[in-house]
């Protein structure tokens, strides 16, 4: 998945469809949501990376991803913790946070050329101590558990939009949250389609507000706000 930069005004995700009506949500179902569009999505990106070595975009920008990092490095997360990235992309921040020192870092994508194009990523960067799975975040496999940081830049932005019952899906998201983190682990989310409040409110089952992250704010209209929520979330 990619955005344009943080604080934009999140192209891919967060711009709701012009076409069809909002659902119970209030969002417009749309093909963003789909796991076909990200197919095709990373199909491209994967041809291009091999022709001409492009990553692709970041996900909600660069700042985003030291962002997370800066506070991970603020609580001082052991550099050894387990560390879940949900729907990985390209593996840009997976290459990151192994720069930075972390060394059981695990990304997953439910699309195959994502994986094949995050593998790419990270075999140029010569790193080796990155683990790879194509997993549906939504039906996971059993081995996919006990971690101390789970991060979702953009992931559940897009299961909102799911023209196919996207309401079960969040649930399911949440549940499957639960399932992979360790009690007391951290969830680390950033959002363009959601605010804190609504944040707070889907993930109220089992989890709890740690800290907010700051994140860039717009004026209009004599109105000032955050396009973008950044918040780190505890398991109970």
């Amino acid at each position: 998945m990619s955005l344009d930069a943080d604080g934009g005004s999140g192209a891919e995700v967060a711009a709701l469809s012009d076409k069809g009506s909002p659902g119970e949500d209030g969002f417009v179902p749309s093909a963003l949501g789909t796991r076909e569009h990200w197919d095709a999505v990373y199909e491209r990106e994967l041809q291009t990376f091999r022709e001409f070595g492009d990553t692709g975009e970041i996900w909600f920008g660069e700042e985003s991803m030291n962002r997370l990092i800066r506070w991970m490095q603020k609580h001082k997360i052991p550099l050894d913790a387990s560390v879940l990235d949900i729907g990985t992309g390209n593996g840009v921040f997976l290459v990151e946070l192994a720069k930075f020192g972390f060394s059981d870092i695990t990304g997953i994508d439910y699309s195959p050329s994502a994986i094949q194009l995050s593998g790419s990523v990270i075999e140029k960067e010569g790193l080796s101590n990155i683990k790879l799975k194509v997993e549906d975040f939504l039906n996971l496999s059993t081995q996919l558990s006990g971690f101390h940081i789970c991060i979702d830049k953009g992931t559940f932005d897009a299961i909102s939009l799911n023209p196919d019952n996207a309401i079960e899906k969040r649930k399911q998201y949440v549940k499957s949250l639960s399932r992979v983190l360790k009690v007391k682990g951290f969830f680390l989310i950033t959002s363009c389609n959601w605010t804190k409040e609504e944040l707070l409110t889907e993930f109220s089952e089992g989890f709890e507000l740690f800290e907010e992250l700051p994140t860039p704010k717009f004026s209009f209209g004599g109105r000032s706000g955050n396009s973008v929520a950044a918040l780190v979330f505890q398991k109970m």
